[in-house]
């Protein structure tokens, strides 16, 4: 496992996309099989295609050039939560998909009591949408994130959804006690926060980005 430096980074000055809560849809739901599922239907991402968000999961590390200087990209995807990204594994083509695994550390509003330090095992990523699955230690399934994208005439339709727990009468009966101790309502709603600021911000650099990176495109 790579070491990887916890402490919060400066915030980035630098103009950003930041969308506010309300400019998306968002909820918190208790599933059948007594799981907590938060989700959010974020507004159309203008001039973001299914297949730019696919290569944006699959070129995670790395600069870029953004309003004139360079920054290492996880940091222009959030300025103000996002600490480091990489990929723990790759698939034995040194490609980026199911069976690769990611290392994620970031801080959901800045705030300490809400970090998030975890490698997350990839399920799924194609143009319908990308699924990994957050294990604490690399050990214990903590979380199942979902996100689902649907090309539109103008843009992507981008719905996300984050699902806390395990299935089985086990966390039916402990869900009270893990809320109170690691994810709680505030949690939950510090991570559709998080997550519609740093969906956003895709407008602001995706596009540019792929394009100069992906020449052959007509």
């Amino acid at each position: 496992m790579k070491y990887v430096k916890l402490g919060l980074l400066p915030k980035l000055e630098i103009e950003w996309l930041r969308k506010s809560v309300d400019s998306a849809e968002s909820g918190r739901e208790i599933l059948p099989d007594g799981r907590v599922k938060y989700w959010i239907r974020h507004e159309i991402l203008e001039g973001v295609s299914p297949k730019m968000l696919v290569w944006w999961f699959q070129n995670l590390e790395g600069e870029i050039e953004y309003k004139g200087k360079v920054y290492n990209r996880y940091h222009v995807w959030h300025p103000e939560d996002h600490v480091h990204v990489s990929y723990e594994k790759r698939r034995t083509d040194g490609s980026v998909g199911p069976g690769a695994i990611l290392r994620i550390v970031e801080y959901l509003g800045r705030q300490k009591k809400y970090i998030v330090n975890v490698t997350s095992p990839i399920e799924k990523l194609d143009e319908e949408g990308f699924i990994h699955c957050p294990r604490l230690y690399g050990l214990f399934p903590l979380a199942r994130m979902e996100y689902r994208f649907k090309e539109m005439q103008n843009g992507t339709f981008y719905e996300n959804s984050l699902i806390v727990g395990w299935k089985g009468i086990s966390f039916r009966i402990l869900r009270p006690i893990f809320e109170f101790l690691f994810f709680d309502k505030k949690h939950g709603s510090a991570w559709i926060k998080h997550n519609i600021e740093e969906v956003g911000q895709f407008q602001s650099f995706l596009p540019d980005l792929y394009r100069k990176l992906n020449e052959n495109l007509r």
